[in-house]
Parts: structure tokens; C-alpha cells; sequence
């Protein structure tokens, strides 16, 4: 299992796995508008501890979210819209964080398979609820609690914020500023518990600085290849890859 504290820039070779993975990662996000955090973080986790590949994914995904959340003029409604489960998540990940500690272990590795998998069998079967406007802000502040507890236990921080999302009744491009917005508190909390829990040391935090580089030019790959071809089809063979990979975690741990 390595040891991420090497991964210094004078180490560079060390990197060239972790590139490729966030190269990989950025296309998915490019092509279907979502999926670094969780490609990454699948498959890091092959290799290291959850924690360890959390800590490594902290500033791709927070500065490729943060750049997904914009603009600011629409995202301010969008915002107080999302607050219950903006701020549930917040509190749910320094919970989960304080409650929990850091992911690591087989029960990590168990729990991450599980949420993969259990991510790609509910979007491969398209299921998409609808939450009445009244009910918004419990079922918000329910989402996020949740949310915040999967991401600290697990680093990954699709369910069930993105399935809640989904059941607003948003446009297509207020869903994905959405998503970003989302992914941006979960990606601030994250970080913060893994310092809560002294798993974010700053070697790390360099060596994840770098893998914003490969991420972005994978996502540019990922648009170019948009228009090439067809992001249903891409997006299937993403969630049965996902799924796969879910239950091989489950497996070997078993």
C-alpha cells in the first residue's frame, strides 16, 4: 500500500498511476457532466486506503466543482434553494468524520463497494422520484445528513444527494450547477474531516494540487469526445464499469 507522503514533486514518477486515474476521471466528467469524484476515488481505493485516496482527490474535485457551480448570478437562487441540504451535508460529514474517523481498513473498502454499486443499479434503472415542493426542505435536510455521513465514511458523496437532485425538477443545467454546488460543500467537509482526523498531510496536499492537471485535460478529452460519441451509451458503460468495480471491492473483502 503506498505511502502518499512521497508523493512529492521531486518524485514525479511516483504520480504517474494517480495521473492516469484523474486523466480517466476528468473524460467521465467530461463526457456525461459528473463522475471524477467517484471514478477517482474507485479506483484509487485499489491501491490505498479510502482515506489516502480521499486525501489525494481533495483539490481536483473541489476546483473542477467549484468551476461546475458557476455562475454566480444563477447559482445564488439555487443556493438558498439548497440550503437544507448544503448545510445537513456540512454537519453530516463532520459528524460522520468525528463519529467514524478516517476510511480506512476493510470496512472502508467494503462500504465504498457497496455505495458504487448500489449508485449504479439505481441510475442504470433510471429511477427518479419527485419531492413536492412543501416537503423540500425535510427531505433536504434527511438528503444531506445521509449524504455527509456516506462521504465521511467512504469519500464518496453521490447518494443520496444526486437521486434528491434529480427529484426537484430542475433543468438540465440547473441540475448540474446543482451537482456542483453539492460537491463542492461535500469535497470542503471531506477535507475537513480528514484533518479533523490528521489523515491530510501536506504532502499529500501537493501531490493532489498536480492531479488538477491531468483532470482538466481529461476533461477537455472527455467535451471533445461529447460530440463523438453518445453520452447515453457512455454513460451506461460508466455505471456498469462502476458496478463491477463496486462489487469486486465487496467481494474481496468478504
Amino acid at each position: 500500500m503506498p505511502d502518499l507522503s512521497l508523493l512529492l514533486p521531486e518524485n514525479l514518477h511516483l504520480l504517474a498511476v494517480p495521473a492516469a486515474i484523474f486523466l480517466l476521471a476528468g473524460l467521465v466528467k467530461g463526457v456525461i457532466g459528473m463522475g471524477l469524484p467517484t471514478v477517482a476515488m474507485a479506483l484509487l481505493a485499489l491501491s490505498m486506503t479510502p482515506a489516502q485516496a480521499a486525501a489525494l482527490l481533495i483539490l481536483p474535485s473541489f476546483l473542477t466543482n467549484l468551476w461546475q457551480a458557476g455562475p454566480l448570478r444563477t447559482a445564488l437562487p439555487l443556493l438558498r434553494r439548497l440550503a437544507p441540504l448544503l448545510l445537513s451535508t456540512a454537519a453530516g460529514t463532520l459528524t460522520g468524520a468525528w463519529l467514524i474517523g478516517a476510511p480506512a481498513g476493510s470496512w472502508a473498502r467494503m462500504a465504498l463497494g457497496s455505495i458504487l454499486a448500489l449508485y449504479a443499479v439505481w441510475t442504470l434503472m433510471g429511477r427518479q422520484g419527485h419531492v413536492p415542493a412543501a416537503r423540500e426542505t425535510s427531505f433536504g435536510l434527511a438528503a444531506g445528513g445521509a449524504t455527509g455521513l456516506v462521504t465521511a465514511a467512504t469519500g464518496v458523496f453521490v447518494l443520496p444527494s444526486v437521486p434528491y437532485l434529480q427529484s426537484l425538477g430542475l433543468s438540465r443545467d440547473e441540475l448540474i450547477q446543482a451537482m456542483g454546488l453539492s460537491f463542492t460543500v461535500s469535497t470542503i467537509f471531506l477535507a475537513a474531516g480528514l484533518v479533523l482526523n490528521q489523515a491530510y498531510p501536506m504532502a499529500t496536499a501537493g501531490a493532489s494540487l498536480l492531479m488538477l492537471v491531468p483532470a482538466i485535460l481529461g476533461m477537455q478529452l472527455g467535451q471533445w469526445l461529447r460530440v463523438r460519441i453518445a453520452p447515453p451509451l457512455f454513460r451506461r458503460l460508466f455505471l456498469g464499469s462502476l458496478l463491477l468495480l463496486g462489487l469486486h471491492m465487496l467481494i474481496a473483502e468478504l
